[in-house]
């Protein structure tokens, strides 16, 4: 992973201790625009009817379009109004304690930088891209909102490590990763899916992942991967359903993953609400030849 601080442009006198910087909306050029109206355009198209709706209606509602980049003051305008959240610029990926501030305020941190062209299909550490039109859309409904802000309430109130990581996989396999129910058919809702062409095919349609109910304590005891899609992907019944992080339910939950051992990522329990049981060829590793 590169150093936020090259991407962005900065150097470290220049980040206050917040991390919250200038957009620098002016400082874009014609050719930074471009690929974010190339990547806006490609991603569009293939969620449509893959993603949940309330994606697309955050999507119109704060005007994040194919035209280039998004002013983040034109974003808090409509956002602010809508939940009470607002974008603030950051210069990359935050400390921890930052990040959980942040979120606990309702102020979401992306980053102001576009990939490069030569990026267009991968890119290590998440860009503009990735946090405003995979995050920001679903900023838009309150219970999703309401959630992302107790996460980082949450987050603030812990103090272990293995607590923040079980905390941790709630966020990856919700916000980033998860998947959502609805009259139309299983949705994407998570950024990481939502942001990523190969992910939106992978994460629906593939035979090769795990499907499975969304359990606060299961999920809690579920690692993940970051090298490659996801063994499993979790499915919310509905945003009323986002994980209750108010002190007394989460600590209960927290207790009981304390108390059973972690999981792969690609395990299956007897008692998962099952979806779909997934083949696992994306991860089996390749054949080795055959020696004489």
């Amino acid at each position: 992973m590169s150093d936020p601080f090259l991407r962005s442009g900065l150097r470290p006198d220049e980040i206050p201790a917040d991390f919250v910087v200038d957009q620098r909306f002016e400082a874009y050029s014609p050719a930074d625009h471009e690929t974010w109206s190339r990547l806006h355009r490609r991603q569009a198209e293939l969620l449509r009817g893959r993603v949940c709706d309330e994606y697309f209606e955050g999507l119109d509602a704060l005007g994040i379009a194919a035209d280039g980049i998004p002013n983040f003051r034109a974003l808090n305008r409509v956002l602010e109004r809508a939940t009470g959240w607002q974008v603030v610029a950051v210069p990359g990926l935050v400390p921890d304690r930052v990040f959980f501030t942040h979120l606990a305020e309702r102020r979401f941190p992306a980053g102001f930088w576009i990939r490069r062209p030569e990026e267009f299909d991968y890119i290590e550490e998440p860009d503009i891209f990735h946090d405003i039109f995979g995050h920001v859309p679903l900023l838009m409904n309150r219970s999703y909102a309401d959630f992302v802000a107790a996460y980082g309430a949450a987050g603030l109130r812990l103090t272990e490590p293995d607590d923040l990581a079980r905390l941790a996989r709630l966020y990856w396999y919700s916000v980033e990763f998860g998947l959502i129910e609805t009259n139309a058919g299983l949705r994407i809702f998570g950024a990481g899916i939502a942001s990523s062409p190969g992910e939106t095919i992978f994460a629906l349609e593939s035979t090769s992942p795990n499907r499975i109910g969304f359990d606060t304590t299961r999920v809690m005891r579920t690692r993940y991967r970051i090298d490659d899609y996801q063994q499993s992907y979790f499915v919310l019944p509905g945003f009323d359903a986002m994980p209750e992080l108010d002190e007394a339910p989460l600590s209960a939950a927290m207790a009981a993953a304390r108390a059973q051992s972690e999981l792969g990522p690609e395990a299956v329990l007897s008692g998962d609400r099952l979806l779909h049981r997934g083949e696992g060829t994306h991860h089996q590793p390749p054949q080795q030849p055959l020696v004489a």
